[in-house]
């Protein structure tokens, strides 16, 4: 089993998604219900052993499978995790059985295809994280693109079409790049896509600063950095809940990783003199989008631009070069810790709102006022998570971001301090979103008549509060697996590709 652990996490789901979808129409609909719950607790379960069975003293690849695919061009089904992608192949499991959970009810047309289409994505995401050949990485995550378009298109809001369109084309666009510099690197290379052919290549620099900017506009696209941010409020507020809590959770997560994998250890020279302007883009994500958030009227966007200014904290992190030299540990830890950590309170924070949204049919903050009221139990839970997305010690939120801050200190101090407002920013957005919402007097009719989460909601809830605290309290687990392979990768960075 062992073996194929990685093809298990990849194709478990997909074939999961396919049964779903063989059930058919809206007739079958509590079948497909069932079937889609049961594969992605399947899915969970297998990629449990990447992380029981992972050596973290160990920083290379792990779980390594290869098998020829176009013998033509010498493309390889080649699989593989290091401390840098395991977990993020098991918070995409996780995420997903919490998406599936989510809908149950939610979701009463297209029941099969809304369920296999999360499903189907999942496996292809896992397969992005996993690929160690080039083209398969791509393949994955081109192809994670349409079920997510059709998550949006199909059972978004009422502008979905423009939102699903928009989402596709901007992410399609940057990675067209992306594939160009594969074939230059394939040339270069003799005749290879394996990544870490890739990786090893020496490079002019002329060479490593059009590989890095095909890099930046795939993956800055993803992720999303400034300015290139614009189509996420616009997927997040049209999606269903379930389309917005994977999207903030784990595909933003496929950016950043882009960067870590290819951006970085492809172009290391580039990566160093033309650190500042990463910096710079994320500095401005931080700070200017994290002001946007505060002026937001609906809860979905606040939230969405919340996540493109904490999203900023992981891309800074990722540039921290101290004495232009060589990345800092406690910044590149601490970017990958957030990158987890998004994904839990992230993805709580959009489930809060389509909890609120089931009832009132609104996401706008002014429809609500004295939710505390009614919804006692849920507003308990919403401010843990409101907590943890402004930083409060003890949760997940505020371990990425003190080491990145930390990190950032040792390289420059006003990196640092600039940085540092998005604990009063994120603190002041969420908070003063919550306090209307949650506090004060019942506000309206619509308020009155809300009911407290339901057994479905309360386990959601309850499993996400266990993550962000578990990690808040006790950050060990998640960092010891990648410190092996964070301190390789800044090794290989700081060594110079120059021919």
């Amino acid at each position: 089993m062992t073996g194929n652990l990685l093809s298990l996490t990849i194709w478990v789901p997909i074939v999961a998604g396919l049964v779903v979808l063989a059930t058919g129409g809206d007739r079958n609909a509590n079948a497909a219900r069932w079937l889609a719950v049961l594969g992605a607790l399947a899915g969970l379960l297998v990629s449990v052993p990447l992380y029981t069975g992972f050596d973290s003293l160990h920083g290379g690849l792990q779980f390594v499978e290869s098998t020829p695919w176009i013998t033509m061009f010498n493309i390889n089904y080649a699989l593989g995790v290091d401390g840098l992608s395991m977990l993020f192949v098991i918070l995409n499991s996780f995420t997903t059985l919490m998406v599936v959970i989510a809908g149950w009810q939610v979701i009463q047309s297209r029941v099969a295809q809304y369920m296999a289409a999360f499903l189907i994505m999942s496996g292809l995401i896992n397969g992005a994280f996993a690929a160690t050949d080039a083209i398969l990485f791509y393949v994955f995550f081109e192809a994670m693109l349409i079920p997510m378009y059709l998550i949006i298109g199909v059972w978004g809001g009422p502008n979905r079409i423009y939102a699903s369109v928009k989402f596709f084309l901007y992410t399609l666009l940057g990675s067209l790049l992306t594939l160009v510099a594969f074939v230059y690197l394939y040339m270069q290379a003799g005749g290879s896509f394996v990544i870490a052919d890739f990786q090893r290549l020496p490079l002019g620099m002329g060479a490593q600063v059009m590989l890095l900017i095909a890099f930046f506009f795939a993956f800055a696209v993803k992720v999303p950095m400034w300015p290139v941010h614009t189509w996420l409020p616009d997927a997040h507020v049209e999606a269903p809940t379930g389309g917005s809590m994977v999207l903030a959770a784990i595909t933003l997560k496929l950016g950043a990783y882009g960067f870590l994998r290819f951006a970085l250890p492809i172009a290391p020279d580039a990566a160093r003199e033309y650190a500042w302007v990463f910096i710079i883009f994320s500095l401005i994500a931080v700070v200017y989008i994290g002001l946007v958030a505060l002026v937001q009227t609906d809860m979905k966007k606040l939230v969405a631009y919340s996540s493109i200014s904490h999203m900023g904290f992981v891309t800074l992190g990722f540039f921290m070069f101290a004495g232009g030299t060589q990345l800092n540990p406690y910044a590149v830890e601490g970017a990958i810790v957030q990158m987890v950590s998004h994904g839990f309170v992230s993805a709580a924070m959009f489930f809060c709102i389509g909890v609120m949204y089931d009832r009132v049919h609104s996401r706008k903050i002014a429809d609500y006022g004295g939710v505390a009221n009614k919804m006692p139990i849920f507003a308990a839970f919403m401010m843990l998570f409101a907590m943890a997305n402004s930083g409060l010690p003890g949760t997940s939120g505020f371990v990425g971001e003190f080491m990145v801050i930390l990190g950032a200190v040792q390289v420059n101090f006003w990196y640092a301090f600039a940085a540092a407002t998005t604990l009063i920013f994120g603190a002041g957005y969420t908070l003063w979103m919550y306090k209307r919402v949650i506090f004060g007097d019942v506000a309206n009719v619509h308020v009155a008549e809300l009911k407290d989460v339901n057994k479905r909601e309360f386990l959601v809830l309850a499993i996400l509060a266990i993550a962000v605290l578990g990690m808040g309290l006790y950050p060990k687990p998640f960092t010891e697996v990648m410190h092996q392979s964070v301190n390789d990768l800044i090794w290989h960075v700081s060594q110079s590709k120059l021919q």
